[in-house]
């Protein structure tokens, strides 16, 4: 029997239940993290796990690195209010993979150690280019953060009745807090276990809602979106495309911008790029991204029956009055096919979805600072290896309070929409310098500066300066309007722009580019000797 409420009505959960269920998962993780941990301190056990991961299980651990809050409650939420359009962030995550796959996997693997600044600075000077990676990092990290804690925000205002502001931003802290503890206790070893364990019960239980949701429709796709057209205000728009991005010229334009965004972003995003040293070889680099496709892609289409499943069972009403709006579809489409006890699973899933998410995010961003700021510009490479792991440590606290301070202040926004705009800020940081780098025989350190800095800045700029900031009727900031942008994401203009940065750079760069070091590379990356 399907339960039913009244358009608006906010449903009835159980907070003890939800909150006891995400407790439990947490001690589980926290145990799990905590015999994970060898004790050792070393940089590349707390790094990299010392490369001890094979190719299965890094790629479902980047899959659970993926797969994050914004997956799982921000595009099923998107179907669900927009159909078609709101599909559009699956493919784009999905194909993302092949670009990964073919151009950035293996050759990464064989040429850095630790983070993406080994690699970018390998021919290049090592101060000024490990110094622009740490910050692209850093600044990458805390936009993915922000989509996670919002999504956090959304997820405690649905299931623990918490309605204020003020207690949204309690339990936003404690989500936080956690976060820390992962990484403090288990380095990347233990983070590594915690997202191959959400990354399972993840995947394991958008396929049960799946099934569940076909049986309620005699598995029959047709009948599931017919009724989902019947039940949206958009009718059969709902299953065709311009719902969200065929009003204007301008939102079909801002489609085209999220496109590149989405498909490009993850072959530059931090906490992707540095998994790929948790295996041994690149061998075990290209078949984690094989496994991790594999994993997104039943994943995604599971989101597909989801979020058109929360639209003819929930409606489209319900889900907007909710506390977490778009957020809440997934959810609260638990609550009416499997009341409280559901809704207690899927919640815990997706709290562990962020807490997991953000801790790959801290641990990478932590490690960039540490490994590439501390070490390597602050102490020119001479940094015992006790105090740089020290320093990571800290880092990783700093990191969680910014991150904290963040989700309460991007609480309420879509948290698809949140990761796409980390996405394109990702490409255009750094896909081209790391695809110049590894394929451009003339490209140097002035390249690499003007095409990480400036593909960083007009990224940023254009995102504070577009409605996502103010101007919009979902802004960040209320009340004021000073944007000039027009588009929502600013993939289309900062991506090309930062290919043209690192070109201008390097033409017009006094410093030359070291032959023999382009060769080292050349042979390093495409065979793996000396990796």
């Amino acid at each position: 029997m399907i339960t039913t409420f009244a358009a608006g009505e906010s449903p009835d959960s159980n907070p003890i239940l939800n909150t006891t269920v995400f407790a439990i998962f947490v001690a589980i993780t926290l145990f799990v993290v905590y015999r994970a941990s060898s004790g050792k301190s070393s940089r590349a056990d707390y790094y990299a796990a010392s490369g001890g991961f094979t190719g299965r299980q890094n790629g479902i651990a980047l899959s659970g690195d993926f797969l994050s809050a914004a997956s799982f409650l921000g595009i099923a939420g998107a179907i669900a209010i927009n159909g078609y359009d709101g599909f559009l962030y699956s493919i784009g995550f999905l194909v993302a993979w092949l670009v990964d796959l073919l151009l950035v996997a293996e050759l990464l693997r064989n040429t850095g150690r630790f983070t993406m600044g080994d690699v970018l600075s390998f021919r290049m000077k090592q101060r000024p280019v490990r110094a622009a990676a740490a910050t692209s990092t850093l600044v990458i990290s805390l936009f993915y953060m922000l989509a996670q804690m919002a999504g956090a925000g959304a997820l405690i205002a649905l299931l623990l009745n918490v309605h204020s502001r003020f207690g949204q931003s309690v339990v936003i802290g404690v989500v936080g807090l956690v976060m820390v503890v992962y990484v403090l206790v288990g380095g990347m070893k233990g983070t590594t276990w915690v997202q191959i364990i959400k990354a399972t019960i993840l995947i394991l239980s958008v396929v049960l809602m799946t099934v569940f949701l076909f049986g309620k429709f005699g598995f029959n796709l047709s009948n599931l979106l017919s009724q989902a057209a019947y039940q949206s205000p958009l009718g059969e728009k709902l299953l065709q495309p311009g719902a969200q991005y065929g009003k204007s010229d301008t939102s079909k334009l801002d489609f085209i911008s999220l496109g590149i965004a989405l498909i490009l972003g993850t072959a530059g995003l931090p906490h992707v790029l540095m998994r790929f040293y948790t295996v041994p070889n690149s061998r075990e680099a290209r078949r984690s991204v094989v496994w991790a496709t594999a994993c997104v892609f039943i994943f995604y289409m599971c989101t597909l029956v989801i979020g058109f499943g929360a639209t003819a069972l929930v409606g489209t009403a319900e889900i907007k009055a909710a506390p977490g709006g778009e957020n809440s579809a997934a959810p609260l489409l638990a609550l009416h096919i499997g009341g409280t006890v559901l809704l207690g699973i899927i919640s815990a899933v997706a709290f562990a979805t962020i807490l997991a998410v953000v801790a790959g995010l801290t641990i990478t961003a932590s490690a960039s600072f540490a490994h590439d700021v501390y070490a390597n510009v602050i102490k020119k490479g001479q940094a015992d290896p006790v105090d740089e792991v020290r320093v990571a440590r800290r880092t990783a606290i700093g990191i969680g309070i910014l991150s904290i301070i963040g989700g309460i202040l991007a609480n309420g926004q879509n948290v698809a929409f949140l990761v796409a705009l980390a996405f394109a800020v990702a490409a255009s940081a750094n896909l081209s310098t790391l695809l110049y780098t590894m394929f451009w025989k003339r490209f140097n350190t002035t390249g690499t500066l003007w095409g990480m800095y400036g593909g960083l800045s007009a990224s940023v700029v254009l995102v504070l300066f577009s409605p996502v900031v103010s101007g919009g009727a979902t802004s960040i900031i209320k009340g004021v309007d000073f944007h000039w942008f027009p588009l929502n994401n600013p993939g289309i203009v900062s991506i090309p722009f930062s290919f043209l940065c690192g070109f201008i750079g390097t033409l017009v760069g006094r410093a030359k580019a070291d032959p023999a070091k382009h060769a080292e590379m050349e042979v390093r990356s495409l065979t793996g000797i000396g990796s």
